[in-house]
């Protein structure tokens, strides 16, 4: 045993000697969801924040084998995570003997109902690279895309106006107003799955004999399907969108 891991030392040392290489990439990158969903859209229209405030920082790792000179496999993961609380636009909340309900602003409320917006995805990519030019240059572009597995989560907590049940209140001042109830909710997507594809480009510039800049741009597509188990509170929406732009940044280790 103790003589297969020296010889395994040994031949992990002695392959960038001999011509064969792989690479370790490790990036910082900034993620911009493409949000075109209804949970999404609902999300930005009712609430106080929009599509900027889900963009975010993220990282990611891979590991690069080379097929051939211009020809590699890469097999990465990328993470994105951001929680977000929000405030209902236009609407102040009430607490009458009927339970909570949501008025129109012009009223003093109680309370402004909101709630958290929650969401993480962590996909898991195969991709082919190209870099036409091949690896010994100054500037050496590259493109390629694939497909992943995405790992998602999207929770929701706190208050929701129901929109679609309507009440009346009957002010003395100026007749009947339509209100809606407010209910305490947990929703949760946790773990699920989903299958997408990728497209991305880039260049890497050498710094040092094993070491290269990387900059890069990517493109996702996703869609994540929502249980029928109305139990998890996100029962009659569309399939989730995960997919977005990521300009990313980062450092290549070639070995």
């Amino acid at each position: 045993m103790k003589r297969k891991l020296i010889l395994l030392t040994v031949l992990f040392l002695l392959v960038p000697g001999l011509g064969f290489s792989d690479m370790f990439t490790f990036k910082v990158g900034y993620f911009i969801p493409r949000a075109s969903s209804d949970l999404w859209q609902d999300e930005f229209d009712q609430m106080d924040f929009n599509k900027s405030n889900f963009q975010n920082t993220n990282f990611s790792f891979a590991y690069e084998y080379f097929l051939a000179p211009q020809l590699s496999v890469v097999l990465g993961i990328d993470s994105y995570s951001k929680n977000k609380l929000g405030s209902y636009i236009g609407f102040v909340g009430y607490q009458l003997v009927e339970g909570d309900f949501a008025f129109p602003d012009d009223y003093e409320g109680d309370y402004i109902p909101g709630h958290v917006f929650s969401v993480s995805i962590t996909p898991i990519q195969l991709s082919l690279k190209l870099t036409p030019t091949g690896r010994r240059n100054k500037i050496t572009p590259y493109v390629g895309g694939g497909i992943g597995l995405y790992i998602w989560n999207v929770k929701l907590y706190g208050d929701l106006i129901d929109f679609s049940e309507e009440w009346y209140y009957e002010d003395p001042d100026v007749g009947d107003i339509v209100i809606f109830p407010i209910w305490s909710v947990d929703a949760r997507e946790e773990n699920k799955l989903a299958i997408g594809y990728h497209v991305f480009g880039g260049f890497m510039m050498p710094i040092a004999r094993r070491i290269t800049i990387d900059v890069e741009f990517k493109y996702s597509a996703a869609k994540g399907n929502f249980s029928e188990d109305s139990l998890t509170g996100f029962e009659g929406f569309e399939p989730f969108d995960l997919g977005g732009y990521q300009i990313s940044a980062g450092i290549n280790y070639w070995f």
